[in-house]
C-alpha cells in the first residue's frame, strides 16, 4: 500500500559448501608404557635418580615409583606414544652404572608395552 513502509522477510539460508574438504579430525596415537622391573643389582638412589633424570618425575613421585618397583617387581613410570616410550627405554638401559653400587653388571631391566583401556 502506498504510504505504508515496505517490509521484506529475511530468510537465512544454511551455510552450504560444496566444494569443501572433508573434515579430519586429528587422531590420537595409541598409548604406550615404559616399565622398569626390580632386580637385585640397582639401588634405590640409582632408580630415583633414572625418574628424576630421564622422567622429570618430582622428587616424592620417583620414591613412590621405586618403592612400587620394589615391592611389586615392576611400575609403569611413563605413558606416551610409542615412538617416545621407545626413546625413554634406550635412555634407562644405557643410563650408565650405578655409582651407588659396587655389584651392578648390567643395565636397569626396562620395557615398552601397549597400554590397555
Amino acid at each position: 500500500m502506498p504510504g505504508e513502509p515496505e517490509t521484506q522477510s529475511a530468510v537465512i539460508e544454511p551455510d552450504v559448501q560444496t566444494d569443501a574438504e572433508p573434515e579430519r579430525a586429528t587422531k590420537r596415537l595409541p598409548p604406550y608404557n615404559v616399565v622398569i622391573h626390580n632386580d637385585e643389582e640397582h639401588t634405590f638412589e640409582y632408580v630415583i635418580d633414572v625418574l628424576l633424570k630421564i622422567f622429570k618425575h618430582p622428587l616424592p613421585r620417583a620414591k613412590e615409583l621405586t618403592w612400587r618397583i620394589h615391592t611389586t617387581g615392576r611400575a609403569i613410570v611413563f605413558t606416551t606414544h610409542k615412538e617416545l616410550a621407545e626413546l625413554k627405554r634406550d635412555q634407562v638401559i644405557t643410563f650408565g652404572p650405578d655409582a651407588w653400587s659396587q655389584g651392578t653388571t648390567g643395565a636397569l631391566r626396562c620395557h615398552v608395552e601397549p597400554a590397555v583401556g
